[in-house]
């Protein structure tokens, strides 16, 4: 049995010839006996047999045609064999047609039954539409019987009655009823035989399976569409098909819209908003945005009128209208407490409230701005500012000044005039109010009033002690002396005056401090300017918003409202606001939330803007210079949001060319492991005024190895980061001149070069010293030895008056007559002033 290209064949070799038998794919081909060029081709199964029965070969073939060297047993079985794989060929056939005509007949079942379904339901809707149909026929009989006989009861006078519109709108109606109910449904099931009608292009009847495989049919009309047409039609039965009249709307236009939205807001279909577009040569789709000119086009177009308006129109809102004369009524003044640190200003407060505040500061200073009501022994109420003294609380100062109405400059006695009494004169002057100067500390020994009014001279502020006309009293915060003259002279100062405010309209006031307390959330000292915060009023202050859950006067006690010149703390807001920020008090949440994202939108368009000018010439001169200068980077937690501003003022101004302090995040509130997070990954400490770290952010900052620090005087914090920075500044290389040789003669050494024998003119000359060849006075080589000889022997130094032998590294063109400059570097530690 041999294969050859998919094929079996079986051999009957011998000398005579040999017989082959093919099978193809399971099928049997003719066998061909060859015999000395003869070919006996044996028939396929079903072709009449030779001999034997069912036309196989024999059982005992003739040995005359046997091929030479098989036996009988052989032949026969080979012919057994063939005989098989015939039958079972034979089999396959039948059991393939079998199952083919099996398949055939379950199709034709399925059709047959589909078509059956399908008639059904015809004849089914034939017989609902006849029954309609008979239904409406009697409805017009009757509806006529109805007419006929008001006809006759109506006067001869009387028009003829107009038949319904039912009758109108189907007049064949009663001819279709009379036709026979089999005749009815005959021409239904010719009509349904149509798949397409012949006025709308739509396909009748119901889609059914064939329809759908044979491709024809098509989309039915919706519901709304037909109750259109009838509508339409109804309308142009009753003579109601007048145009409508254009509604022209007034469509607000911010400076940007999207597409679908101008559509919406024209009531105008998107698709003609865009066809209008593509006219003007716009090439937009329904999502994208348009500016406010193109669409304002658009609305021409349509003959719509335009409204601009802008994002900022939602803080219209809160625009301040002026009072009326009539309701405005006397206020308290708000007067600030301003100086040089440590000239008893708080102090100068104490004695004044009758308390000690003084003794609750860190270092003996005050670091935060207060507020504090006083009512005097007069009655007379006071509203007092006390703003720190410290060169780094300059915002404080400004703010303090920015919202008062007289300030108090305090200036001791026994100092003088300051840098800060300076910088807080010229917070007043800028804010354009009234200063009264109170010259304190005069109970000591080296008090000198005079020198304080001759030195304010030079700042323009004339006293009126020297003809001026601004107030100066004498106190002493210690011994009470001279408090009640300046209490007298606020109340006179406050009297011309005449401060007035109208306390029954929404509140408006300015955030002094703001605070994130762990057991309150965020707050906001809050000083009153204008109308009255009641609790429960819906405000927004800067990129914050809140609602008024409580109010905490300066004593602690919880008050339902403040009115003008009254310092509370507001409960209540979603984030810490910015101290200087005005507080609004708005009519709705949605408008304070919307006021508020959009001032937040605004302030972050503004940095991406400062961003976005910077050219590419100024982003790689920035580069170069940050490459050469050294940065202390540092996180900065204060306790409430004024410190943390002054913190970071402070520390922006540490540095020079060759070092800075770069604040990579400033807060306020407790240490968190946020914080330690961003502080490990760039390798930054950790500054804490005056908060702690809670105990997860500790246990992280300790298992990361991030530096936490924490201060309560400003002092301390400025100093400690200072001298970081100065150990970031490389050291200063100074040049000590310690010697002078002449060369007098060169000689050349084997093994060495060129070897200069000198004699030591000046100083002393060192072998780890560095060297400089002079030659005419000008310097054509500065390097190191690389011998210092006397005589023979290898020497380290070589005094003034003697001679040696010296080598310069990696250099020989030495000449007799030159000079040989020694000197030592030292490197030298910095410090930033």
């Amino acid at each position: 049995m041999s294969d050859t290209d998919g094929k079996k064949t079986l051999g009957l070799g011998g000398k005579g010839g040999h017989v082959k038998q093919s099978f193809s794919h399971g099928r049997t081909k003719s066998v061909v006996v060859e015999k000395k060029r003869k070919r006996v081709v044996v028939p396929k199964p079903g072709a009449a047999p030779t001999s034997g029965a069912q036309g196989s070969v024999q059982a005992k073939p003739d040995p005359a045609r046997r091929p030479a060297g098989i036996s009988d047993a052989e032949m026969e079985r080979r012919l057994k064999a063939l005989a098989a794989a015939k039958a079972r060929e034979g089999a396959e056939a039948e059991t393939r047609a079998r199952e083919e005509r099996e398949r055939e007949e379950e199709r034709q079942r399925r059709r047959d039954e589909a078509e059956a379904r399908e008639r059904e339901e015809r004849e089914r809707e034939a017989a609902l539409r006849a029954k309609e149909e008979e239904d409406a026929r009697q409805a017009a009989e009757t509806e006529a019987r109805k007419a006929r006989k008001a006809a006759e009861q109506a006067p001869a006078a009387a028009p003829e009655p107009v038949a319904p519109l039912s009758e109108r709108a189907k007049p064949a109606a009663s001819a279709e009823a009379r036709k026979p109910v089999k005749q009815r449904a005959e021409d239904d099931r010719q009509a349904r035989a149509k798949p397409r009608d012949d006025a709308g292009g739509r396909r009748a009847g119901k889609l059914t399976l064939n329809d759908a495989l044979s491709g024809e049919g098509g989309r039915q009309r919706s519901l709304a569409a037909m109750k259109r047409k009838q509508e339409r039609a109804r309308q142009k039965a009753m003579g109601m098909n007048q145009s409508r009249e254009k509604v022209v709307r007034e469509v607000q236009l911010p400076e940007t819209i999207v597409v679908q939205e101008l559509a919406n807001r024209m009531a105008e279909r998107v698709a003609d908003v865009v066809k209008a577009l593509m006219k003007m040569g716009v090439m937009a789709t329904m999502n994208q945005t348009i500016d406010a000119d193109t669409a304002e086009l658009v609305i021409d177009e349509f003959g719509h009128k335009v409204v601009r308006v802008s994002d900022s129109d939602v803080e219209q809102v809160i625009t301040q209208t002026p009072d009326e004369e009539s309701d405005l009524q006397s206020r308290p003044p708000i007067i600030t407490i301003m100086g040089h640190v440590d000239h008893g200003k708080t102090s100068l407060l104490d004695a004044i409230r009758k308390t000690n505040v003084v003794s609750g500061e860190a270092g003996g200073i005050t670091q935060h701005i207060g507020a504090y009501q006083v009512t005097t022994e007069t009655g007379a109420v006071l509203s007092f500012l006390d703003t720190p003294g410290h060169a780094a609380f300059t915002s404080m100062r400004a703010r303090g000044a920015n919202v008062t109405d007289i300030v108090v400059l305090v200036v001791a006695a026994d100092d003088s005039v300051m840098p800060q009494t300076i910088e807080a004169i010229n917070h007043a002057k800028a804010a354009k109010v009234p200063m009264i100067v109170a010259i304190n500390k005069c109970d000591k020994p080296a008090a000198e009033p005079n020198k304080v009014r001759t030195e304010l001279l030079q700042h323009e502020v004339v006293v009126e002690a020297m003809s001026g006309d601004v107030q100066d009293v004498e106190v002493s915060a210690i011994t009470g002396a001279g408090l009640d003259q300046l209490l007298e002279a606020i109340a006179l100062q406050a009297e011309i005056l005449e401060l007035k405010a109208n306390p029954d309209r929404a509140a408006m006031g300015a955030v002094i401090e703001a605070q994130l307390d762990v057991g309150r959330g965020p707050v906001a000292t809050v000083l009153v300017q204008n109308g009255t915060l009641r609790q429960g009023d819906i405000f927004v202050v800067g990129e914050q918003w809140g609602k008024v859950r409580a109010l905490v006067n300066d004593k602690g006690e919880r008050v339902k409202e403040a009115g003008p010149s009254v310092p509370v703390e507001v409960l209540g807001l979603n984030g810490t606001p910015e101290a200087g920020d005005v507080l609004n008090v708005v009519a709705t949440e949605a408008q304070a939330r919307e006021i508020a994202e959009y001032r937040a939108q605004s302030a972050k368009d503004k940095r991406a803007a400062a961003g976005a000018a910077t050219t590419l010439e100024q982003l790689m001169a920035k580069a170069k210079a940050d490459k050469d200068v050294a940065e202390l980077p540092v996180l900065v937690k204060a306790d409430v949001q004024g410190s943390a501003e002054a913190i970071v003022q402070a520390l922006e101004k540490i540095g020079n060319d060759e070092v800075r302090v770069r604040v990579l995040h400033y807060g306020v509130g407790a240490i968190t492991d946020t914080d330690v997070g961003l502080a490990e990954a760039s390798g930054a400490p950790i500054i804490g005024f005056n908060v702690r770290a809670n105990s997860t952010a500790r246990a992280s900052a300790q298992q990361k190895g991030v530096e936490v620090r924490y201060y309560s005087i400003i002092y301390d914090l400025v100093d400690d980061i200072k001298a970081a920075a100065s150990g970031l500044l490389s050291a200063e290389v100074r040049e000590n001149f310690i010697g002078y040789a002449e060369i007098r003669e060169v000689f050349k050494v084997s093994g060495i070069g060129k070897v200069a024998g000198c004699l030591v003119t000046e100083g002393v000359a060192r072998r780890s010293a560095g060297v400089r060849l002079l030659r005419d006075n000008v310097v054509i080589h500065e390097g190191t030895l690389k011998t210092l000889k006397r005589f023979k022997d290898e020497v380290k130094e070589v005094q003034s008056g003697q001679e040696c032998g010296m080598a310069f590294e990696n250099y020989d063109d030495i000449r007799a007559k030159d000079v040989i400059e020694i000197f030592e570097r030292e490197e030298v530690e910095r410090s930033l002033a």
